[in-house]
């Protein structure tokens, strides 16, 4: 039999993809040992360090009034940026998705900006602005409103580290659904405000819902930029992670991963919820390209 007779596109396929079982398990076992060693392995450690000296030690801690303080910063700094960002990121997804308009590209580019800036860059902009010696300093100042320095500051610095979220994790969906269907409901007579209600949100809800995870949990882990803006103000302008970083230089090393440990327990409920969020994203992805007419993607 020739060389041609023999030859089969689906073996030749399975050969040329397959790798050697050296090659698969090398890498696997390089994959596994990283996650355990630079992931898994810390976060015991932390658990480790939050229960040595039991339960009690553990919940000790967190009865102080300056971690409730931290704990209850956090939260409300992140019910205040949560809703705040979702609305800005849909109008800007909307808006650069829906219309075409000088200077979209440069808005594109100001909702990527916090991804690219370092946080404590973005901190250093809020002093800048609102400090004593900021541009807007001296009518703060001589209007008694304090901006940096306390509670404010630490949302302005959150809302603009945050912000990209949302608006990152509608735009693609929105473009990949298109908006023939808003369109069909304009023709048919529904208002502006009925057609976002009832058809955009829906459409684009699983990945602003993705956005909002990603949001919270970053607004609750928020280091650098708030660091710059809090001034370090025990009971006004800590959060946990501040509080974390206190109670460690002060040598309470119960205290500081008692509070990590639930912070750990926040990325481990939003990695559940990023992957319960990122398989409905995908099926409506796959449901608004199954919409799309054969001719249309073409």
């Amino acid at each position: 039999m020739s060389a041609i007779a023999q030859f089969s596109p689906s073996r030749a396929r399975v050969h040329a993809t397959a790798d050697p079982a050296w090659v698969r398990w090398g890498v696997t076992f390089l994959g596994v040992g990283f996650a355990a060693a630079f992931l898994a392995l810390p976060l015991g450690v932390v658990f480790q360090e939050a229960f040595r000296h039991g339960a009690g030690g553990f919940l000790a801690p967190l009865r102080d009034t300056s971690t409730r303080s931290a704990i209850g910063l956090t939260l409300l700094v992140a019910a205040i940026v949560v809703p705040v960002n979702t609305i800005g990121g849909l109008a800007a997804a909307w808006a650069t998705c829906r219309f075409r308009f000088p200077g979209r590209r440069l808005l594109l580019a100001l909702i990527e900006m916090p991804l690219w800036v370092s946080p404590v860059v973005g901190g250093l902009l809020f002093m800048l602005l609102f400090g004593r010696q900021g541009w807007f300093g001296a009518w703060l100042i001589a209007h008694d409103v304090s901006i940096v320095f306390a509670a404010p500051g630490v949302v302005l610095a959150t809302l603009f580290v945050t912000f990209p979220f949302v608006a990152r994790c509608v735009i693609p969906q929105m473009q990949a659904q298109g908006f023939a269907e808003e369109e069909a409901a304009m023709t048919l007579g529904a208002s502006a405000w009925r057609v976002f209600w009832k058809v955009t949100l829906p459409k684009v809800k699983w990945g602003m819902t993705y956005g909002i995870i990603l949001c919270n949990a970053r607004s609750m882990g928020e280091f650098g930029a708030v660091s710059v803006v809090s001034g370090y103000i025990r009971g006004q302008t800590i959060t946990m992670p501040l509080h974390v970083e206190i109670r460690y230089n002060e040598y309470q090393t119960t205290a500081a991963f008692a509070v990590a440990s639930l912070l750990c327990l926040l990325a481990l409920a939003t990695l559940l919820g990023k992957t319960w969020s990122e398989r409905r994203l995908a099926r409506a992805f796959r449901a608004g390209a199954e919409a799309i007419p054969a001719e249309a993607r073409s």
